[in-house]
C-alpha cells in the first residue's frame, strides 16, 4: 500500500502573502540608517534568494564591509524597520490561506515552511497577515542553510531531515512525498534537486509557463482551486 504521508513546504513572499513591497522598502530604510542617503536597496535581485545572502551582497555593491557581524546588524535594523514599513500592506494571496487550512484539515500531511526569511522576520510578515508561524510544524528559515556560501535548495535536506525526526525516523523513501509550494525558478530548483515534486503559483514576476520550465510539476496562476490542488498534492 501507498504510503500517502506527504510534506508541505510553502515559500512566504509572493505564495501565502504579499507584502506589496515592504520588505525592500525596510531593507532600503536600515541602509540608509547605517551607511546614508546614497545607499541603493535595488542595486541586487531579491526573487528567491535568501536574506543573508541579499544583505552580503548589498553591502558588497556598496563597497562596505560585509562580513558576518556586519550581516547581523543589518539584519538586526531591518527587522526595527519591517513592522512600520508592513502595516496596513500585507495581505494573504489568493487562495493560499484556504489551501492551508484544507491541508491542516488532513492527518497525513505536515506542513512547513521553506523560506529566504530569517525567523523574526518572516515571522513579522506572516503575523501581519493574521498567520501565526507555528501553524507550520516544520519551518526552514534562510539562518537553517548550512555552510558559508548558503544556497536555497540546501535547506530542502533540512526540512526532511526535521520530518523525519518528527515521524521518529519513519518517513517515506519517495522523495515525491515533499511537495515545495513557491512562486520562483528557485523554488522549483529546490525541489528538483532532491527529487521532489513542485507546485509553481504565478503571483508575481514568474509566469505559469515560465515556472513549468524550470521544471515545476505542476503550476498555476493562484491557489485558488482548494479542492484540485489539495488533491493534487496529497495524490
Amino acid at each position: 500500500m501507498t504510503d500517502r504521508r506527504t510534506l508541505v513546504l510553502f515559500d512566504i513572499d509572493g505564495t501565502l502573502i504579499d507584502t506589496l513591497g515592504a520588505g525592500i522598502d525596510a531593507v532600503g530604510a536600515a541602509g540608509r540608517e547605517l551607511y546614508g542617503d546614497q545607499f541603493d536597496e535595488w542595486r541586487v535581485e531579491y526573487a528567491g534568494r535568501l536574506d543573508p545572502v541579499i544583505f552580503r551582497d548589498l553591502l558588497r555593491a556598496h563597497d562596505v564591509e560585509h562580513g558576518p557581524d556586519h550581516v547581523h546588524r543589518f539584519r538586526e535594523r531591518y527587522a526595527a524597520y519591517l513592522p512600520g514599513a508592513i502595516e496596513g500592506k500585507a495581505g494573504a494571496c489568493a487562495g493560499a490561506l484556504d489551501l492551508v487550512t484544507a491541508l491542516e484539515g488532513d492527518s497525513l500531511v505536515t506542513l512547513g515552511l521553506l523560506t529566504g526569511n530569517f525567523p523574526e522576520t518572516g515571522s513579522i510578515k506572516l503575523r501581519a497577515c493574521g498567520v501565526e508561524p507555528d501553524r507550520f510544524t516544520i519551518r526552514v528559515w534562510s539562518s537553517d542553510a548550512p555552510g558559508t556560501e548558503p544556497v536555497r535548495p540546501d535547506m530542502t535536506p533540512v526540512g526532511i531531515e526535521r520530518w523525519r525526526t518528527l515521524l521518529n525516523g519513519d518517513t517515506p523513501t519517495d522523495p515525491r512525498r515533499v511537495v515545495i509550494v513557491g512562486d520562483t525558478p528557485e523554488d522549483v530548483l529546490c525541489a528538483k534537486a532532491h527529487g521532489c515534486r513542485c507546485l509553481g503559483v504565478s503571483t508575481r514576476r514568474f509566469s505559469v509557463q515560465d515556472l513549468l520550465d524550470s521544471g515545476a510539476d505542476h503550476a498555476v496562476q493562484t491557489l485558488e482551486e482548494t479542492d484540485t490542488l489539495a488533491s493534487w498534492i496529497t495524490a
